[in-house]
C-alpha cells in the first residue's frame, strides 16, 4: 500500500535521523543507547499511527439485512439450550446482520437490541426487494373487490404454496382484491398423479352403443387435476402478495348474504341508496347492490357466471332482485358510475342515473385456459354489458339500431321446442 507522507511526517523523520546521528556521536555510550532507543520508539509509533489511518480509509463492507417472518420471537444471547432473552421482534420487522453461524443469525434491531435468531425466522433481503417490485408494479391497480382474512396467514410473492412468503396477515385484516390466479393443486408427498389405463385394457370390452362408447372414452381420459384459486391483494398497510383464496372471504353485507342461493358472491357493489324512513335498520338510507356470483369450484376460466341487481322495495321495506342475468362468462372489473345515457334523446335518458358495466366471453371468442406458469386467467374477445338504473327498473344501454353480440355460456343452452299447434275437437 502506497502512502503520500505529509510535511510534518518528512520532518518528524529527519528529526528521528537526526537524533539517530546526535546519538551516534555522543561520547557518553549510556546517553547514546539511550538516544537510538528514543528514536526508535518514536519511529514504531508514527508507523502505528500511519498504519492505523490507512485502515480507517478502507470502505466498510455493505450492512446485509433480513427481515422477520415470523408473527413474533424473541432474540437471545447466545445458541444454546438454556439463553437470556435480549429483546423482541415481529414480522415485517428489518434486522441488520452482525455475525452468521450454522443455523442462526446474530442481529441488531432498529431500538439497538443485539441477539441471536433462527436463521428459518427471517426472509433475505432478496425476498425483500421482489415483494417491493410487486408492489410498485400493482400499485395503481384498482380493487376489483373487497375482503376480509379469515384466520392468520402469509402473504406469498407468486401464486403457489412453495413460494416464498415474508409478511403474515391476521384475522380480520381488511383487503383489497386486486386480480385472480388458479393453478393444479400440489400433490401430497410421496403420491403421484393417477395414470391412465392402458391401451389394451381400455380396448377390451367393446360398447355396442353410441353412448356406452363415449362414457367408456370419457373414463379412459385421466381425471383433471384440482385447482386452487389464489388473490393478488393489498392489505391496509399497502403490502401486496398472492393469498390462498380459501384462508379469506369476501366482504358482503349480511342482508345480502342470505340470497345468495348457494353461490359464492365475488362482489358486492353499492350502485345507489334509497331513502327509506321506515327501514328496519338504523341507516334509511338503504344501499342497492349490484353483486356477481360464482359456483364454490376452484380452476374455473371465468370469475362469475351470474349478475344479481338487489333493489329496495319501500312498500315491503326488504330487498327484491331487481335484474338478474344466469349462464355467463364474466371478467372483473364491475363498473359503477353515474351518467347520462349517451344514445338517449329524452329528458329522462339525458339526465344522469346510476350504471353498472362488466365483460363477458363473447361466443366467438375460445375456450380460456389458465396459464400453466402463473395461473392468469385472461380471456380472448368479450362483449361489455352496460345497464342504467331509472327509478327501480334496470335498462341496458345499446346504440339504437345495433343488436346485441351473442355471449358464451359455460353451460349448454336448451333450445325451446316448438309446441305442436292444437286440433279441434269435433
Amino acid at each position: 500500500m502506497k502512502t503520500r507522507l505529509s510535511r510534518q511526517a518528512v520532518e518528524f523523520l529527519k528529526v528521528i535521523s537526526s537524533s539517530g546521528q546526535i546519538g551516534g556521536q555522543v561520547g557518553d555510550p549510556w546517553l547514546r543507547r539511550g538516544l537510538r532507543l528514543t528514536g526508535r520508539v518514536m519511529l514504531a509509533l508514527w508507523l502505528a499511527i500511519a498504519l492505523s489511518g490507512c485502515s480507517r480509509l478502507r470502505p466498510k463492507p455493505p450492512a446485509q439485512y433480513v427481515y422477520v417472518t415470523a408473527k413474533q420471537t424473541f432474540l437471545r444471547d447466545r445458541v444454546a439450550a438454556v439463553s437470556n432473552r435480549t429483546g423482541a421482534v415481529e414480522n415485517g420487522d428489518k434486522l441488520e446482520v452482525l455475525e452468521r453461524g450454522r443455523r442462526f443469525i446474530r442481529v441488531k434491531t432498529a431500538k439497538g437490541e443485539q441477539g441471536w435468531i433462527d436463521e428459518k425466522a427471517v426472509a433475505t433481503q432478496e425476498i425483500f426487494d421482489q415483494f417491493e417490485a410487486l408492489k410498485k408494479q400493482h400499485q395503481n391497480d384498482p380493487a376489483v373487490a373487497s375482503g376480509v382474512v379469515r384466520d392468520d396467514v402469509y402473504m406469498h410473492v407468486s401464486p403457489g404454496r412453495a413460494t416464498e412468503r415474508l409478511f403474515r396477515l391476521a384475522e380480520g385484516e381488511k383487503l383489497k382484491l386486486l386480480r385472480r390466479a388458479t393453478l393444479p393443486k400440489p400433490l401430497p408427498p410421496g403420491q403421484r398423479p393417477p395414470k391412465p389405463p392402458a391401451p389394451e385394457q381400455a380396448a377390451a370390452t367393446k360398447p355396442a352403443s353410441g353412448e356406452a362408447k363415449q362414457a367408456q372414452v370419457a373414463s379412459a381420459e385421466p381425471a383433471p387435476p384440482v385447482m386452487e384459486d389464489w388473490w393478488l391483494v393489498r392489505d391496509s398497510k399497502g403490502d401486496t402478495g398472492w393469498l390462498y383464496s380459501r384462508m379469506m372471504d369476501v366482504d358482503v353485507p349480511d342482508a345480502i348474504t342470505r340470497y345468495s342461493e348457494g353461490q359464492r358472491i365475488v362482489g358486492a357493489y353499492v350502485l345507489t341508496t334509497v331513502n327509506d324512513p321506515e327501514a328496519p335498520q338504523d341507516d334509511k338510507n338503504v344501499p342497492v347492490y349490484v353483486t356477481v356470483l360464482s359456483p364454490f369450484k376452484a380452476g374455473l376460466p371465468y370469475d362469475f357466471d351470474q349478475v344479481r341487481v338487489f333493489t329496495w322495495n319501500v312498500k315491503k321495506h326488504r330487498y327484491e332482485t331487481g335484474y338478474r342475468e344466469r349462464n355467463i362468462e364474466g371478467y372483473l372489473p364491475v363498473e359503477i358510475k353515474m351518467a347520462a345515457d349517451p344514445y338517449g334523446k329524452s329528458p329522462v335518458s339525458m339526465a344522469e342515473a346510476p350504471m353498472f358495466s362488466y365483460r363477458v366471453l363473447s361466443a366467438d371468442s375460445p375456450v380460456v385456459v389458465p396459464d400453466p406458469v402463473n395461473g392468469a386467467v385472461v380471456p380472448g374477445k368479450t362483449n361489455l354489458k352496460t345497464y342504467r338504473l331509472e327509478g327501480n327498473l334496470l335498462r341496458r344501454v345499446l346504440e339504437p339500431g345495433t343488436t346485441a353480440p351473442i355471449d358464451a355460456h359455460p353451460e349448454p343452452v336448451a333450445k325451446k321446442k316448438k309446441s305442436e299447434p292444437k286440433t279441434k275437437r269435433r
